[in-house]
């Protein structure tokens, strides 16, 4: 019988160990945490920019209400692109928009990408430099030298 080499014997370690691993890698019972970023969604498009070009009117192509401070972006011919926040301004399927940076034009797409809203922070308790409601701030008193 032959001796085995040893290069054989490496390139089996090289293939066998590492899908060891990966036969423990899961957890039973617990389902790895799903990504929560979701793609662009075009939302409708640039109808009109008037002259001091500080915001814009967007043509929406749903029905749906844009909320005041969504932010948007645009893409035009070139690769042009811009940033726009929401004014909260609508009239039927328009929506003003202030813009934020880059350069836009008329017809250039819009596009949103929907951010949940974080759930909304726990209250403090009041702090010493915030007295609490009803309760009259404290002054303290001022040392006394002997």
């Amino acid at each position: 019988m032959k001796p085995i080499p040893m290069l054989w014997i490496c390139a089996l370690a090289l293939v066998v160990l590492p899908a060891c691993s990966l036969a423990h890698s899961k957890i039973p019972g617990k389902e790895p945490e799903k990504a929560t970023a979701e793609a662009p969604k075009l939302i409708g498009r640039i109808a009109s920019i008037p002259a001091d070009k500080r915001f814009v009117l967007i043509q929406s192509y749903g029905t749906g209400k844009i909320e005041a401070g969504t932010i948007l972006t645009t893409r035009g011919p070139d690769e042009r692109t811009a940033n726009l926040v929401t004014t909260g301004e609508s009239l039927g399927q328009f929506t003003a928009a202030d813009v934020q940076s880059g350069l836009l034009g008329e017809g250039d797409a819009v596009y949103s990408r929907h951010i949940p809203n974080p759930a909304a922070p726990a209250t403090a308790a009041p702090t010493a430099a915030e007295p609490a409601e009803n309760q009259e701030p404290t002054v303290p008193e001022p040392a006394l030298k002997k």
